[in-house]
């Protein structure tokens, strides 16, 4: 996939918050690395995060924040990505105010370092923080404050789950993070992963107790 054209998800996602509310979403795809960006805008006050923005094209992404009128409060991170760069610190001198955002659990520099249960605020909504290890230690889960949607990075991806085999990882805790900090979820919320490597564009439903406990 490598050399091939950027692509942005066509359609106009958005949902809608408890208090009846739309958010903006744009789905945004990096064929190299595979990877999803997300960008949530808050429509009345033009407040904005970037969820795991991708080094090669935080221009893009920066693109797109000043087209839709957006102030961009966060660019944050699911975890320290083994497989690309973040472009947290590019977005931070393309579009001043913005600031860096990653668990304290992942090792990495960022303007500030998360915990498990600390909500990101922009505008009326929020993301909230739930600590989701197994692929890496600091791999963590964002939560929008309706729980209509959640960016469960490598976590959770679409028909499976990120790697165990390095960067630390542990097949054990991440089942029981996967069971304990998704599952619990409702029924009817929408998973956004950081990647996807089989061409499956379109999120998934949250589908509780299916899964086969390991052996």
């Amino acid at each position: 996939m490598a050399g091939a054209t950027l692509r942005v998800a066509g359609r106009r996602l958005s949902q809608r918050s408890g208090s009846g509310v739309p958010i903006l979403l744009r789905q945004m795809f990096e064929p190299k690395s595979c990877t999803y960006t997300y960008l949530l805008g808050d429509r009345e006050s033009h407040e904005a995060v970037l969820i795991d923005p991708v080094l090669e094209t935080a221009p893009r992404d920066a693109q797109l924040v000043k087209e839709l009128g957006l102030r961009l409060l966060y660019a944050v991170n699911t975890h320290c990505h083994a497989d690309h760069i973040t472009g947290s610190g590019l977005l931070r001198s393309l579009l001043p105010g913005c600031q860096s955002v990653i668990s304290r659990l992942s090792g990495a520099q960022a303007d500030l370092h998360i915990e498990d249960g600390d909500s990101i605020h922009f505008g009326r909504f929020a993301l909230e923080t739930r600590a989701s290890p197994g692929h890496t230690p600091g791999c963590v889960t964002f939560v929008l404050n309706d729980h209509s949607m959640a960016f469960t990075g490598d976590a959770l991806l679409i028909r499976g789950c990120g790697r165990t085999d390095f960067q630390q990882g542990c097949a054990k805790t991440l089942y029981h993070s996967v069971h304990e900090k998704i599952f619990t979820l409702p029924g009817d919320c929408l998973i956004y992963p950081a990647h996807d490597y089989r061409d499956f564009a379109v999120p998934a439903n949250m589908r509780c107790g299916i899964q086969t406990p390991p052996s």
